[in-house]
């Protein structure tokens, strides 16, 4: 979710609070598009008291800010954590040491609901007169900026310059007016009345989300569509069709969101769908009620955490790209070779026929009139005439013997090709768990394994010069059950084999999902017996943990590890067992505790 006006307003009020009246102190540049602020504020008295600090709160009263413009990802929130600087700093970055070291914020503001950050920043010149400054961050994706004014709004320099070749609607240049740019004709939420957006959005011919969120300034999608879900409307519906009673809805709802951003009253939150970040707001986002959702005392905490979990699955994503390409190829490759034997082997399913024809023609063969096309013999199998087809230049014992050449070979083609059909299933099924392996791992450490098996299985050439196996950080899972049981996730095949055969004993319980690639699962019985709640919660750590995580119920075998075993000569992670218990459960592992 991108940056909307309500996430600004919730931000402005934290930044308000935390930094006004704040030195700026340092001003670094670790990026292009990037500033990092620190900011000194005397405590107040309840910090004097000993009160705790909040994001990016630094000992004797200090607060970092980060300010990025990047076109992929805009950000601004305080946060604790530090960058290092280049060795020599941009141009932007000493114009703003120049005018604004030391500096003293006097009150960031944002315009209406736009997606725009105003730092008012007093400062003394070179002559020691005391001027004004303005530092504004634009957060508008790929429009995104840092531009540096003066009290009158001219451009002074700005992080990203934007010329009339770039942009028809606006330059951004030193020398300029700064001016927002007004490229649509939305409301001011906070300056407009109740009746007058509800006209403009109930005029409008298209779904009412959208009218929503292209009428009013502030509002994305997902606000649009939580607007449209608490006034209990269907978001599809075209806004020009809504029925009274349903713009009054429309109205209330409209009316409680903007009582709340007035006051000021933020609940940011993340939705999680499973362990993955789904999105975030600064108010309840209702119609996500069945999802798991977090709770933030500070919009800035939120966004470091939710854009370092989403930073952390699209970087693994990206280091295993090369990874998933090689084993896609090699899925492809296998299941195209899978399609040929299974269409050699129903090829093959004339050889019993070819044989029945030359034992007739041995037993019933004299019958058969010199150069006869066909025979009907009645067939001692199953009680009937059967017709055989002859070759008149050939006599009968010369077809039976032509017809059992053809049996042999299609019954040799047909041994030859179930075995290397079975011997691509498994390799079909060994690569669908490398796959899911890939889809498991959450940090790059966790792929070390999964590399390694490809080279120790020919999908990787070994690299010349490679001895010794590279270190193994990853280890499996780890959770507690509700009624205090240990129970293991293996996070590749590798890390299952070692769970399964030697972690466990004879009598600690192993959990799969059936018929899927998945993690082997291990309960640690420690010689007692499990309540049906530790079963429940293995079972949705297995179900989550396979192929079919995405599914609203999953089957999972169970037994005790002593009736698993490892057929010889297979692929690790690969087991069989013949006696086992089964239950279908959710894999929604959200209150399990992960140690």
């Amino acid at each position: 979710m991108a940056f909307d006006g309500i996430t600004i307003a919730n931000l402005k009020k934290e930044l308000s609070d935390a930094l006004t009246g704040g030195r700026i102190t340092k001003i670094a540049q670790p990026e292009a598009d990037e500033l990092l602020l620190t900011i000194t504020k005397k405590p107040d008295k309840t910090e004097a008291d000993g009160g705790s600090g909040g994001p990016g709160r630094r000992a004797g009263g200090q607060y970092r800010l980060l300010l990025s413009a990047s076109a992929s990802l805009p950000l601004a929130y305080l946060t604790d954590k530090n960058k290092p600087s280049p060795m020599t700093a941009p141009n932007f970055c000493m114009l703003l040491r120049k005018h604004l070291s030391n500096g003293r914020i006097s009150s960031i503001t944002q315009p209406s609901l736009e997606r725009i950050l105003r730092f008012e920043i007093d400062h003394l010149n070179e002559l020691g007169d005391p001027c004004r400054k303005l530092l504004i961050i634009e957060l508008m994706g790929k429009h995104s900026n840092i531009i540096f004014c003066n009290e009158d709004g001219m451009i002074l320099d700005s992080i990203k310059h934007v010329s009339s070749a770039v942009s028809s609607v606006r330059e951004v240049l030193p020398g300029r007016s700064y001016f927002i740019p007004e490229t649509q004709e939305k409301l001011d939420p906070l300056a407009s009345s109740l009746e007058e957006m509800l006209r403009a959005v109930c005029s409008r011919p298209m779904k009412t989300g959208k009218a929503i969120y292209t009428t009013l300034t502030g509002f994305s999608p997902v606000m649009a569509e939580e607007l449209c879900f608490r006034a209990g409307l269907e978001s599809d519906r075209p806004a020009n069709t809504l029925e009274a009673s349903q713009q009054a809805a429309l109205e209330h709802a409209l009316e409680g969101m903007l009582l709340d951003i007035r006051a000021g009253r933020f609940s940011p939150q993340i939705i999680y769908q499973g362990k993955e970040p789904l999105e975030f707001g600064s108010l309840p986002l209702t119609m996500y009620e069945d999802l798991e959702h977090r709770e933030f005392s500070s919009i800035s905490q939120l966004l470091d955490t939710y854009y370092s979990t989403r930073n952390t699955i699209t970087r693994i994503r990206q280091k295993s790209s090369d990874l998933r390409r090689i084993v896609q190829t090699a899925l492809e490759r296998n299941r195209k070779k899978c399609d040929l034997q299974q269409k050699q082997l129903r090829d093959t399913e004339k050889r019993d026929k070819y044989r029945v024809y030359g034992e007739l023609l041995n037993t019933y063969g004299y019958q058969a009139e010199p150069g006869s096309k066909s025979l009907t013999a009645p067939n001692y199998y199953t009680g009937e005439d059967l017709v055989i087809p002859l070759d008149p230049q050939l006599t009968p014992q010369e077809n039976a013997k032509k017809y059992f050449e053809k049996y042999n070979k299609l019954k040799r083609t047909f041994e030859a090709v179930s075995r290397l059909l079975l011997e691509t299933q498994e390799e079909i099924a060994h690569l669908e768990s490398i796959s899911t392996a890939l889809d498991i791992a959450l940090m790059e450490e966790d792929l070390v394994q999964v590399r390694e098996e490809l080279v120790e299985y020919g999908y990787i050439k070994k690299r010349r010069g490679q001895g010794k196996k590279p270190k193994v950080t990853s280890r499996p899972f780890h959770y507690l059950s509700s009624d205090g049981f240990h129970m293991y996730v293996g996070k590749n095949n590798f890390q299952n084999e070692e769970l399964t055969f030697h972690l466990a004993t004879g009598n600690d319980w192993w959990f799969h999902a059936k018929g899927v690639p998945g993690s082997h699962v291990i309960v640690k019985a420690e010689g007692k017996e499990l309540p049906d709640r530790a079963f429940e919660e293995a079972g949705r750590l297995a179900a989550y943990y396979s192929r079919s995580r995405d599914s609203e119920k999953v089957e999972i075998d169970y037994l005790q590890r002593k009736n698993v075993k490892k057929p010889n000569g297979s692929k690790p992670g690969f087991v069989v067992y013949y006696t086992n218990y089964s239950l279908m459960i959710d894999p929604d592992i959200s209150g399990l505790t992960q140690l």
